[in-house]
């Protein structure tokens, strides 16, 4: 059976896949990783980034024997599905990211860092705190900070930048058409730059994870990959 490996996004669990199990194990060996610093797992006294997170996927998938892997990955877990493909091209069968932001610059980064401040969350959005601190536990704030932080290094040093026509293997890109954080537009030029892409703009689809349609999302893995 072949596996499919899931992969959060930044500030995400792998709760959030729990909808998508039992439709997709008769045909998957699924793999649900944690990046560090998220759900039970320590913040690295180093700190994290893009490219720790993808040495933790190709130790995931050494540890587990995993080769010709496909990667679903939401948010930032596409962005890792990409690097990690851009390292390790023989042993990516396929990769479906949705929601992933792609137009990082510094300018960019910064913004988007200044959105992650706890004590402006805990005052506009309290109910976001509360399901950060339960996903995350009381670290919670300090797993924003080191976010902010994975942010800007992404922003001075995007490694997906001038490298996406050297990842030739099948490749679905999804964004939904009310993703406040990615654009139809970026995702657009990312397929666009990649050799063997199709693209994907789901109907009434916001960028948090559950958010998305259950049925609408499993309709559109069964027809990328194939499944009946």
């Amino acid at each position: 059976m072949p596996h499919l490996i899931l992969l959060h996004g930044a500030l995400g669990h792998s709760d959030l896949f729990n909808p998508y199990l039992e439709k997709l194990s008769p045909y998957f060996s699924l793999h649900t990783p944690l990046f560090s610093g998220h759900g039970n797992s320590e913040l690295p006294e180093n700190g994290i980034s893009i490219q720790r997170y993808t040495q933790e996927l190709t130790d995931y998938c050494k540890k587990n024997n995993l080769t010709d892997v496909r990667i679903l990955g939401h948010s930032m877990g596409g962005y890792i599905a990409l690097c990690y493909a851009m390292t390790n091209p023989e042993n990516v069968n396929s990769i479906i990211t949705l929601g992933t932001k792609f137009d990082w610059t510094e300018e960019q980064a910064l913004k988007e860092s200044k959105l992650l401040n706890p004590d402006i969350i805990l005052d506009k959005v309290p109910q976001y705190a509360q399901l950060l601190e339960a996903q995350h536990g009381s670290k919670w704030k300090e797993l924003l900070s080191s976010i902010a932080d994975l942010m800007i290094g992404l922003g001075k040093n995007p490694p997906l930048e001038n490298n996406l026509a050297t990842i030739n293997i099948p490749i679905q890109i999804m964004v939904g058409d009310k993703d406040n954080m990615v654009t139809v537009e970026e995702s657009l030029h990312v397929y666009r730059n990649l050799p063997d892409a199709k693209l994907a703009v789901l109907p009434d689809t916001k960028h948090p994870m559950d958010k998305v349609r259950p049925q609408l999302l499993l309709d559109l893995i069964k027809d990328f990959w194939n499944l009946s």
